[in-house]
């Protein structure tokens, strides 16, 4: 008979696995409803709504996981004493893989969730304006608007470029496929809307990944 550990065990395991398959279910077609979300777990409807009664609690579990991590690298990156640019192309560069993991809350966050996907966003949302104000009052970010609505812009472009074609890469075109193509991009794109100079933000981010485009290929 199994102990009262090993049922919570393998309940945190079908959970956890709900929630990882949910990801990718959503991330093919934000619709995407509960019933094809337990078909693609391999579990019946009543075992996803056993741990989420409702779609919006599953949508606000992924968003919490989302947010964990974030969070994490923020924290661990605002500590650095680089300056504030060098700091954000750290953030970008940790932060990456969970953007791109959690692209679906892009889409989500523009339908019926949004509240409730905005409300759990705000320690993410402070923590990046405390470091665009970083970067702000020591000049190295723009100040045409406040460190809250800039931090937004640019981190917005990181989602919106991690839920493209470009976060994938297509190497029969010669682009990596691993994601670096896309990481690059973010990373650059964001800090030209940040106001760092384009020279600068090339610099920061260093030389392209082997096999990407350059700009004289461009021409």
């Amino acid at each position: 008979m199994p102990t009262e550990s090993s049922r919570t065990r393998s309940m945190n395991e079908t959970r956890d696995r709900i929630l990882d398959v949910a990801l990718d279910v959503l991330g093919e077609n934000p619709d995407a409803g509960m019933g094809d979300i337990a078909s693609t777990a391999g579990v019946v409807r009543r075992t996803v709504y056993g741990h989420f009664p409702s779609r919006l609690d599953l949508v606000r579990t992924l968003t919490e996981r989302a947010v964990t991590e974030m969070t994490a690298v923020l924290t661990e990156v605002n500590a650095s004493e680089a300056e504030a640019d060098a700091t954000w192309v750290q953030f970008i560069a940790r932060v990456w893989p969970v953007a791109h993991r959690y692209r679906v809350l892009l889409a989500l966050r523009r339908g019926e969730y949004g509240e409730s996907i905005h409300g759990l966003l705000g320690p993410v949302d402070e923590l990046l304006a405390d470091l665009v104000k970083r970067g702000q009052d020591s000049d190295v970010f723009a100040q045409h608007l406040p460190a809250g609505i800039l931090s937004q812009v640019a981190y917005g472009v990181v989602f919106a470029i991690a839920d493209s074609d470009l976060s994938e890469g297509d190497p029969s075109e010669g682009d990596a496929s691993d994601g670096t193509l896309g990481a690059r991009a973010a990373t650059i794109t964001s800090l030209l809307m940040l106001g760092v100079p384009e020279t600068r933000a090339i610099t920061l981010v260093g030389e392209p990944t082997p096999g990407a485009p350059s700009r004289t290929d461009e021409t």
